[in-house]
């Protein structure tokens, strides 16, 4: 079967062996695969990534990052087949999602991130059984394949400690900040103002239901606190609950992951707050502690989601509490992944791409 592989680096259309299901397990043909901004990080990084997980804890998988990989993690697909012994719950021609696992005899393979299994870039893939999930109420495949990154954002939101009156700063307008966006909402949160250089990112921020959005480039969002209740000194905080008051918890959502962003942050940001870490920078960055101890600012670092927070999501995309009409911008065949790669460095050119093998 077809599949694009990393390959010396490089994206590669190319034959693979074609698979067959185990015990407990479903063969699916990809309907749609997103790609994600850790796709273009790793397609030139890979080995970077691979080494920080170890030292992060994430042990030795056996994954040898200069082996031929398929990516794909955000995928919808169609039942094919099932494994001898499956229990064949869900039928032939089912759309599906699923967290980007398989359990198989020897460990759980991450798709995308796996030489033994291939991921959404395949024509073809192999998921657990207990794992998958059918779509529900129509909801079409584009939107479907949505479930994975959009699970990101629901994470996130669920890690902030917001009360009945926070307001929410999200910082980065691209798929990880538009998805907190749309959890927040979900949720029935606001204000939430949404900061991003780009026209297109504030666009779709300003489509999923932010508050207020605004251009860096023009005003500083952190300019916005004390119009919508929150004071930024400490001493003035202290004030306010020593005559009675209160205000919202200010929280802010890191969602650039550059260098430099969360020193920004810790500096511009309320005393109180707490950021949540939800952009992945992937270089050594520096803050000034003495800094956010003066401030009582709260790190909170967040990653991935768990089966729940992704059950949630595809329920929520279904039932319309998250609307993502128009944020597929493109899609392209196996063919034309390399090019969609480059197209994504721009992000005026594109929301999001899905793969469709």
């Amino acid at each position: 079967m077809r599949a694009v592989v990393r390959r010396n680096k490089q994206l590669v259309c190319d034959e693979i062996g074609e698979l067959e299901p185990g015990a407990g397990q479903v063969l699916v043909k990809t309907l749609a695969c997103g790609i994600c901004g850790s796709d273009l990080h790793a397609l030139h990084h890979m080995e970077h990534m691979i080494e920080l997980g170890k030292r992060g804890g994430g042990g030795d998988s056996g994954f040898d990052p200069t082996a031929d990989t398929v990516f794909g993690h955000e995928f919808c697909a169609e039942i094919l087949d099932h494994g001898a012994g499956s229990a064949k719950t869900l039928k032939v021609g089912t759309r599906v999602v699923s967290v980007p696992v398989t359990l198989t005899a020897t460990g759980a393979e991450m798709l995308g991130f796996s030489n033994r299994l291939p991921g959404g870039f395949s024509e073809r893939m192999v998921l657990s059984e207990q794992l998958i999930l059918p779509v529900p109420n129509g909801l079409p495949t584009e939107k479907a394949a949505l479930t994975e990154p959009f699970a990101v954002g629901f994470h996130a939101v669920a890690k902030a400690r917001m009360d009945p009156n926070s307001v929410c700063l999200v910082v980065g307008c691209g798929p990880v900040g538009l998805a907190v966006i749309a959890a927040l909402k979900a949720q029935g949160r606001g204000p939430v103002i949404a900061s991003d250089f780009s026209p297109r990112r504030r666009a779709a921020a300003e489509k999923l239901g932010a508050d207020i959005v605004i251009d860096p480039a023009q005003e500083s969002p952190h300019d916005r606190w004390e119009g919508l209740g929150v004071p930024k000194a400490r001493a003035a905080q202290s004030m306010i609950r020593m005559m009675g008051g209160s205000f919202g918890q200010p929280i802010v959502f890191e969602c650039v992951g550059a260098p430099g962003v969360l020193e920004h942050l810790i500096e511009a940001a309320p005393a109180g707050s707490q950021i949540v870490v939800a952009g992945v920078c992937m270089e050594t960055d520096r803050i000034e502690p003495s800094i956010a101890i003066t401030k009582e600012i709260e790190l909170t670092f967040v990653f991935g989601y768990t089966p729940e927070e992704f059950a949630q999501t595809l329920h929520s995309l279904a039932e319309g509490q998250i609307d993502v009409e128009g944020l597929v911008t493109g899609t392209v065949g196996l063919d034309g992944v390399a090019g969609a790669f480059t197209a994504l460095g721009d992000p005026e050119a594109h929301v999001k791409i899905l793969v469709q093998p």
